[in-house]
């Protein structure tokens, strides 16, 4: 077990590098099994999903090496399309594997995935549109059990758009005789990323980014090398922790157009900002004003920066609220936070936060991934000490982040805990 402590008021000042996004990593893993040739997914994050994501397929005889910073993935010798409990559980996106395993096998038997505790999160939408091309579906208390002679040519439309469930849908329609329409689907960047991917090996998706995917089928994929996307989730943590310390901060391997849900709300609140070959550089004053948003599908507020900018407001000048419509426990961290001395009132899904000066130190405990790291951006201005336990959480999704701040000028270190 390891902890992160932090001696907080240090402005951020300097460079960081963004990781390639989980969130399009782990979903280009699983659609590396659709061919038997290999695939190199160049700088691949050394993070805790990844190398559960890499057991799972190693346990259905995929290989899988590191060369560096590049994953190699060759599913020639996959041999199963079965996936345990005791792998599911650690991670939420082990469902993904669902649609490449029906398209590989014509069946798949995978246990309910775990992952953060942030809410049910469901895989209802995942089972419908699947029954909609055709697949048999049957639910055990643990399992779900599908099996499908060939895929339906079929128009299907989500009643949410399920990032999970369209990226099973697309997997499971790779190879049908004809095409499938995919309607109401994830728009986020890294669902266009992953079908850049699949189309780089020959796969034929149109309408990536639209609300609407059109899958004709092909009769096989082949190998090939992808750079994945930079992760907008970490990008966008670094900006908020930037605009809470007043620091000054360049940010490389991002994309200025997809932190854009951040621009009107915070750029013109609190601080300036330029763009220019990739980089984007952020001055903060400290002086974030308060504000009331919602959480949403893309190009809403993403979920995934919610308890990021809830911690913001916590030190903002003024009242803020913030609703959250897509994870109901995404508020688990709130507890937390206000051991450091935040003024947050939870009711149902909505947030009400009033700013106070300042937070102090104390010990905190990491309930998820996103809300832990909130945990360290709320240290990062914390009188006094604090420690954050149960890291874990946060390493699945954050490589090597206790060393970027350090080097951003942060008080911060890991220990082990004895």
């Amino acid at each position: 077990m390891e902890k992160f402590i932090i001696n907080g008021g240090k402005k951020l000042e300097g460079k960081v590098e963004i990781e390639s996004a989980k969130n399009a990593v782990l979903p280009i893993m699983a659609g590396a099994i659709l061919t038997d040739e290999e695939v190199i997914i160049r700088k691949c994050p050394k993070i805790a999903d990844v190398f559960n994501m890499i057991k799972i397929l190693e346990s259905l005889g995929v290989k899988v090496l590191w060369q560096e910073n590049n994953l190699l993935i060759n599913a020639c010798t996959i041999n199963k399309a079965e996936i345990s409990k005791n792998l599911t559980e650690a991670l939420r996106s082990s469902i993904f594997m669902l649609g490449g395993l029906l398209s590989r096998f014509n069946k798949a038997k995978i246990s309910f995935p775990g992952g953060c505790k942030i809410g049910k999160r469901p895989v209802d939408i995942h089972i419908e549109g699947l029954q909609k091309l055709g697949v048999s579906v049957e639910e055990t208390e643990e399992d779900l059990i599908c099996a499908v002679d060939k895929v339906k040519n079929e128009k299907v439309c989500l009643r949410f758009p399920s990032v999970g469930a369209t990226i099973n849908l697309i997997f499971a329609s790779i190879f049908c005789n004809g095409s499938v329409e995919l309607i109401n689907v994830a728009r986020e960047p890294e669902i266009v990323n992953l079908i850049d991917f699949l189309n780089s090996l020959g796969a034929k998706i149109y309408g990536g980014g639209s609300s609407k995917i059109v899958i004709k089928g092909v009769k096989k994929l082949h190998g090939g090398e992808f750079t994945p996307i930079f992760d907008r989730i970490e990008a966008d943590t670094f900006v908020f922790a930037t605009i809470m310390t007043g620091g000054k901060l360049e940010i490389y391997n991002s994309f200025y157009k997809n932190i854009y849900s951040l621009r009107n709300k915070f750029f013109n609140n609190t601080c300036k900002v330029g763009y220019k070959n990739g980089i984007i550089c952020i001055k903060a004053d400290c002086s974030f004003k308060g504000i009331k948003i919602s959480t949403g599908p893309y190009p809403n507020f993403p979920t995934d920066l919610q308890s990021q900018l809830t911690t913001l407001c916590a030190v903002a000048n003024g009242n803020s609220v913030i609703k959250e419509t897509v994870f109901e426990n995404r508020f688990l961290y709130v507890e937390e936070l206000k051991k450091l001395g935040a003024k947050i009132k939870v009711n149902n899904n909505t947030a009400f936060v009033k700013g106070v000066k300042k937070l102090v130190g104390e010990e905190v405990n990491a309930t998820d991934l996103r809300g832990g790291v909130s945990l360290i951006l709320a240290g990062l201005v914390a009188e006094g000490q604090t420690n954050i336990n149960n890291i874990y959480h946060i390493q699945r999704g954050y490589a090597n982040i206790e060393n970027k701040f350090s080097m951003l000028g942060a008080n911060i270190k890991k220990e082990f805990i004895t």
